[in-house]
This record gives structure tokens, sequence and C-alpha cells, in this order.
């Protein structure tokens, strides 16, 4: 929906931000304790022989099945949530005035509390298919990444704001400009 483009906006314009998605790439890498918990929980074979995981194996796992999808979370969100908590706190500290945490499952993991405004990035179906695509994505697996989702609808009515991202990059830095700035 052009939540890295609107994270790399926010750090232009000087803003501290903590991207979740940045975080559970981190908490997998090998030695850490939760790829170990994906792989007792899913079998030695989603880790290649780098100590790498799997991350397409896991995702056509957790993707298809919402029982193995429940478990994934369980053993990633808290730890992603107590380092993004972590972070916030840490530039309390500092006195920084505003910080961002891009969180994609914000409403799905009950975050929404813990922020003081909530901007929803969205765009249209088809165009929200067309960048899933060009990750290389099946039609299949936009379905189910979109289906083990909250409705964009919904995200849009419990949100603060929203940004319409169907436009270039500027036009979402002119949107996030008048929300963040004004």
């Amino acid at each position: 929906m052009g939540k890295s483009t609107a994270a790399a906006i926010l750090r232009e314009r000087g803003m501290a931000v903590v991207d979740t998605d940045d975080l559970a790439r981190q908490i997998v890498q090998p030695g850490q304790p939760s790829l170990s918990e994906i792989q007792n929980a899913f079998g030695p074979e989603l880790v290649d022989q780098e100590g790498e995981l799997k991350r397409d194996e896991l995702a056509a796992i957790v993707f298809s099945d919402p029982c193995a999808r429940a478990k994934l979370e369980a053993i990633l969100h808290p730890r992603i949530r107590s380092l993004w908590e972590n972070q916030l706190a840490s530039w309390r500290a500092e006195g920084r005035g505003m910080a961002a945490v891009v969180i994609p499952l914000l409403f799905e993991t009950n975050a929404e509390a813990s922020f003081d405004s909530i901007i929803c990035l969205a765009c249209s179906d088809a165009t929200q298919h067309a960048r899933l695509a060009s990750r290389g994505w099946s039609p299949d697996q936009i379905k189910q990444r979109i289906g083990a989702q909250l409705p964009v609808a919904e995200k849009m009515a419990r949100s603060n704001h929203v940004i319409w991202t169907e436009g270039d990059e500027a036009s979402t830095a002119i949107q996030m400009d008048r929300i963040i700035w004004c």
C-alpha cells in the first residue's frame, strides 16, 4: 500500500521511524531464538545450509493454514512488539517529539492503543494487486496475503487519517506533510 515509500519520506524529513517488517527480518536471522522456535514448530527443513530462514517456504505454509499462521505469529509478534516499544521508549528518553512505527498488522495485533494517531495508507484493489504481483507473487499468494488482513475499508475507518497512495511519491509526500506538519 506504500508503507516503505511513506517511511522513506518520513526519514527524509528527519522523523525517527521503525518498521516492523525490518524487525521481523532481524529476529529470524541465524542464531536468533525466533529462528530456533520456528524450526521447532515447523521443521528444520525451513532453514537453508547457511542457516537462513526459507521465507517463501514458510509463507507458503502459514498463508495456507490459519492455525500455522497463528503459531508463527505467537512466536514473532511478542518479540516484534517488544522491540518497537523499546525503540519508542528510547526515543522518548531522548526527547524526540515525534516518531513513527510502521506496522502492517496494527489492528490485527491490537496495537492501536499504543499510538496518539494512526495513518492508514491505502490504494485501489487493482493497484494493490499490481504492486504485490511485481514482487513475483502469484494470484493465489496475493489472495492469501490480503485475506490474512483486515479489509482495507475497515483499516481506513479505524484510522485517524488516510493517505491515498494511488499516485506518485510526490502525491504521497504532499498528503503526509499536510497531516504531520500542519
